[in-house]
């Protein structure tokens, strides 16, 4: 996947996020997947991106992988 795709994707998640804030544990998966995505391409992790994961980690009591 390129890069511009996957950083238009998670726009599209964090804009998700804003409008439907009911679909949180949705997004949650979305991030850790993008977040893997991202590692396995060798890319730096976006700070914001790791602090909206923590944060819903906490909202939901689990802890990544």
């Amino acid at each position: 996947m390129a890069l511009e795709e996957l950083e238009a994707r998670l726009a599209y998640l964090l804009t998700s996020i804003e409008e439907n804030p009911e679909d949180l544990h949705e997004v949650h998966e979305l991030v850790q997947q993008k977040l893997q995505q991202l590692k396995a391409m060798g890319l730096p992790l976006p700070d914001d991106l790791l602090r909206l994961q923590q944060k819903l980690e906490a909202d939901f009591g689990t802890a990544s992988a």
